[in-house]
């Protein structure tokens, strides 16, 4: 696989470098979580439960190995640092300074193993005031300003459901980092520092906002950004069984044809008209939808380009026909799995065994270990 070969230590927890190491594993990294003792990873314990692990442990863990370590005692140090003797990636998520203050950190493992990547994933970073500050999801996008500019205009910021500092700002940054940082050793055979930030990771996705803000120097008002529902053509509106259609017809051509389909072609030259005229079109259009069931008006829609689709509810996405494709919900040993949302053709990611147990690689893992230092009369 496109990954064989490579070593990765996960000394993470719960989601952004779990999911990060993951996806690791999936293109057949050889992933060997490092765990506490009787404890393990948090998210092992998260119901509902599939066996003695939490359904969310099962697929965040999928094709990894697990030992445990008592990180703070002298032996469980020793044994980490014989383990990264041979390892090619570290990935931790502790703050700042704490591997430093085990006797793990980077500058101890880089003396040992010159060429290991060691990637760092944090809320805000090894650096600047904020650096030892606690947060979840929730705060880095507070720092970022996203947040703010979430929900409708003067009401209360909506909170998102899903977890977008924590998989979009952590772990797919990190991911990226890591992967660089191999193709750098390749040519160098030098490792290096990663240091992934989830509100550094965050403010990169400001990307339609920040530019326009360096150039006027005016604050982003929430109802005037095109694609967070300004304007009637990229919205959502309710119909009639109490259901919602999300419309994104931001090019000509598709609010031309949404126009005509509802039967409201005065509207086609409004579709940029003044935030006062939006408002006026967005509730002619919603009584427009209200007329018809969800299902009704995605007939309607079938045969027309329009940007049209269905507020599907989680139940729904795992029986579409785009999405069972896709192979997006899979199924290994009666566990079901989300999909790899990254499909290589020639070495394409695979399931190969379920999360491990707690500590269940231990014992085989520091075998080979020590067998390998005493060959080499290390011991």
């Amino acid at each position: 696989m496109t990954l064989s070969g490579i070593r990765v230590l996960d000394l993470t927890r719960l989601l952004p470098g779990p999911y990060a190491t993951m996806l690791l594993a999936d293109f057949g990294a050889e992933v060997i979580k490092i765990e506490e003792p009787n404890v393990g990873d948090y998210a092992r314990v998260t119901p509902p439960m599939v066996d003695e692990n939490s359904a969310l442990f099962h697929s965040l863990n999928r094709n990894k190995k697990s030992v445990t370590f008592d990180l703070k005692a002298t032996e469980g140090k020793d044994n980490f640092l014989k383990l990264a003797e041979t390892a090619d990636v570290v990935v931790e998520s502790f703050r700042p300074g704490v591997m430093d203050r085990l006797g793990i950190g980077y500058e101890t493992l880089k003396d040992i193993n010159p060429g290991l990547i060691f990637c760092a994933i944090t809320g805000y970073g090894q650096t600047g005031p904020y650096a030892q500050f606690s947060g979840h999801d929730i705060n880095y996008l507070s720092y970022a300003g996203i947040l703010h500019l979430m929900g409708k205009t003067n009401e209360k910021p909506t909170v998102p459901s899903v977890q977008i500092a924590d998989i979009g700002g952590g772990a797919y940054p990190a991911l990226v980092g890591i992967l660089l940082a191999l193709l750098e050793k390749q040519q160098t055979g030098r490792g290096q520092f990663i240091d992934i930030s989830m509100l550094d990771g965050v403010i990169a996705w400001l990307q339609t906002m920040l530019p326009e803000y360096f150039v006027k120097k005016q604050s982003i008002q929430k109802e005037k950004l095109p694609l967070a529902g300004r304007n009637a053509c990229y919205e959502v509106y309710e119909t009639k069984d109490g259901r919602w259609l999300s419309v994104g017809a931001l090019e000509p051509k598709f609010w031309k044809a949404f126009c005509e389909e509802i039967g409201k072609e005065a509207f086609i030259p409004l579709q940029f008209a003044p935030i006062a005229e939006q408002h006026r079109l967005k509730a002619e259009i919603q009584a427009v939808i209200s007329e018809k069931d969800l299902s009704e008006w995605m007939d309607v829609f079938q045969d027309r380009e329009a940007c049209v689709a269905p507020l599907l509810t989680i139940e729904e996405v795992t029986l579409d026909p785009q999405v069972l494709e896709r192979e997006m919900v899979q199924s290994v040993n009666d566990v079901q799995h989300i999909g790899f949302p990254i499909k290589l053709s020639e070495r394409p990611a695979s399931i190969r065994s379920v999360a491990p147990r707690l500590g269940e690689h231990t014992d085989d893992i520091m075998s080979a270990i020590r067998k390998q230092y005493k060959g080499c009369d290390r011991e």
